[in-house]
């Protein structure tokens, strides 16, 4: 639930302190149930400078549950992912140290999935493999996700880190304090499921060892199934992506499975350490591109010509105007999901239905014309 201190003018001028310290108030009397309170400052707390530390503090005194800061306005740093680190410093400092010495019933299966956001949800397809290898997914950070999940955390066995970009922070932080290992995974395709459930498996018992390789054995058919309806449909197809997070490279084995080529990817918000992750996955003299302008990837379209293009809202009707389709892979294009086998199955039915899409038979894409104008020029 969302609530605003409604700020003004007037307390830009004499400060919103006390007004957010009502808020607080307000929120504990209104809803005596709720777990714990997160206060998010704007661009206006920013510039005036508002302690929120200082009033969240005397407030989760007052109410003896965690009042939660994020100070970050504009979701700060040069590509924004500063706002990802400061997040996680907000989880280590103010939620997790809350839980350190209470008493948990813990078990030798215990995992939380850390970076998923549950988009079309994934994070609850993820679940459910998860459980039919043994385990017991004690928290999702933050698709679906609690505070009380979070708090619990520290108590497991292994963090599973989807997106490295936005946690690989508060993960480096639990394994130094808590001892916990965290180890990146990838559910999108069979191929990389087969690889990811193994190496999960890995760090468990030969009863979790088992159960993995059963799960794998019963899904089998029901890939083959799909590989075989859609792969003649969709081999040799060519992809460019660009996309935020973990997708650039994790979507990559999905497409392969399918018998697509991604020719090019690249990220709005990536690091070194992801590009450095992302060139294993691709192939030869494929091309990778950093924070592009909308003009710079037009251009790197028109030179590359794929035959599909996976991207944002801000993407999608440039390039379905060029005739070109265009798949949504920040929100799945409200489809999904598109983590695990079921989500697998939904993946290369919505891909399909994007390059059958008989709409882009009467759309000439920007390179075709011109060829067709040099031909009538020879003429």
């Amino acid at each position: 639930m969302n609530f605003t201190s409604d700020f003004q003018e007037k307390d830009i001028v004499f400060g919103g302190d006390k007004k957010l310290a009502k808020l607080i108030e307000e929120v504990e009397q209104l809803f005596p149930l709720h777990k714990g309170i997160s206060v998010q400052s704007e661009c206006p707390i920013g510039l005036i400078g508002d302690d929120i530390e200082s009033v969240s503090k005397k407030a989760a005194a007052a109410i003896d549950k965690p009042v939660v800061p994020v100070r970050c306005e504009g979701f700060r740093g040069v590509s924004q992912s500063l706002g990802h680190h400061i997040a996680n410093d907000a989880i280590r400092d103010w939620v997790l140290d809350k839980r350190d010495g209470a008493a948990y019933e813990s078990t030798p299966y215990d995992v939380a999935i850390i970076g998923d956001y549950n988009i079309g949800g994934d994070a609850w397809a993820t679940r459910i493999l998860l459980e039919e290898m043994g385990l017991r997914v004690v928290a999702q950070w933050s698709g679906d996700g609690t505070i009380a999940e979070m708090m619990n955390t520290p108590k497991v066995k292994l963090n599973l880190l989807h997106c490295y970009r936005s946690m690989n922070y508060i993960s480096r932080h639990m394994e130094e304090k808590y001892g916990i290992p965290y180890l990146e995974y990838n559910f999108f395709g069979p191929t990389k499921i087969i690889e990811s459930l193994r190496k999960i498996a890995a760090f468990f018992d030969d009863s979790v060892k088992e159960k993995t390789e059963a799960v794998i054995a019963r899904y089998k058919p029901m890939m083959d199934e799909i590989i075989a309806k859609y792969k003649p449909r969709l081999q040799g197809k060519k992809v460019m992506l660009y996309v935020g997070g973990l997708r650039p490279r994790h979507v990559i084995g999905a497409y392969e499975d399918l018998g697509m080529e991604v020719i090019g990817t690249g990220y709005e918000f990536g690091h070194n350490d992801d590009y450095d992750r992302t060139i294993k996955e691709m192939g030869d003299a494929t091309l990778l591109y950093d924070d592009v302008t909308g003009f710079e990837l037009e251009e790197f379209v028109k030179r590359l010509k794929p035959d599909m293009v996976g991207s944002g809202i801000k993407e999608k009707y440039i390039f379905q105007k060029m005739g070109i389709p265009l798949r949504q892979m920040h929100s799945w294009d409200y489809s999904g999901p598109y983590h695990g086998y079921d989500g697998f199955a939904i993946f290369a039915r919505d891909m399909d239905i994007a390059l059958s899409n008989p709409t882009f038979k009467n759309l000439t894409p920007p390179w075709k014309k011109v060829a067709a104008e040099e031909v009538k020029k020879a003429a």
